[in-house]
């Protein structure tokens, strides 16, 4: 059995893939599975933005699926230094395929735990649909960090394993953060001046010395370095493009 998750990692994590991620326990009768995932990232990105102020972070997560698709975890990051000491992630769903039809679907609720700032902890509801190469990703947030109002993100995915490059995968992702129009006024003095913005993500991952291995650039759009630059965040050295080199290791 297979962790099935399609959009999970819209939600915290600095990937934007992570489909058919293996099970490192399985019960007999395969009825459970459980795994755990250790990950070092020279920058913890959201959505574009670096969350630790860009500097390194390691993270975690352990997961429960049942064969019904059905699925729980916990997720956590020590340094989100720029808000908070460190976040934690809790969700859960349910991932599976549509009959035989090759689409897979993941449906679920992702809760962000911010120590030490919890004004910022807020709920996120998302839904995916995955086929073939593609996965279409929506989270809807009605207390978007700690605002009280709504907001919604679009994404968009690709991935490939690469052919003649020893199991090289490729990932492309390009998203969308759509504030409510009450949430512009909080955020800037102008309104008007940014709804949304633009956010993407190109990475190649390699298993190497047991070690899943990725590299990636990421980045936001002009509205997102506004967005950056903002009363809200205040600073603009957080929406850089950049290049982020991560290793994890399942267990």
């Amino acid at each position: 059995m297979q962790l099935k998750k399609l959009s999970a990692a819209l939600c915290a994590v600095s990937s934007l893939f992570v489909a058919g991620t293996a099970a490192a326990w399985e019960s007999e009768n395969g009825q459970h599975a459980t795994s755990a995932t250790v990950e070092l990232y020279s920058d913890y990105v959201f959505r574009g933005f670096s969350l630790s102020d860009n500097k390194p972070a390691i993270q975690g997560s352990f997961d429960y699926e049942h064969a019904s698709g059905f699925y729980t975890g916990i997720w956590g990051t020590n340094n989100a230094s720029y808000i908070s000491s460190g976040e934690i992630g809790v969700y859960a769903g349910f991932a599976n395929e549509i009959m035989d039809t090759g689409i897979e679907y993941d449906l679920g609720v992702w809760r962000y735990i911010f120590p030490g700032a919890s004004d910022l902890n807020n709920n996120e509801v998302y839904g995916a649909l995955g086929y073939s190469y593609f996965t279409f990703s929506y989270a809807y947030a009605k207390n978007f960090e700690g605002n009280s109002e709504t907001a919604h993100y679009y994404n968009i995915a690709f991935d490939y394993e690469l052919p003649f490059f020893g199991g090289v995968d490729f990932t492309a992702a390009y998203g969308y953060q759509d504030f409510s129009s009450s949430l512009k006024r909080v955020i800037f003095e102008d309104e008007s001046s940014v709804g949304g913005y633009s956010d993407y993500y190109i990475a190649l991952t390699k298993e190497f010395v047991g070690f899943d291995w990725t590299l990636a650039y990421t980045g936001v759009d002009s509205n997102g370095r506004k967005y950056a630059r903002s009363d809200y965040w205040g600073k603009s050295s957080l929406a850089k493009d950049k290049f982020i080199l991560s290793l994890s290791k399942t267990f």
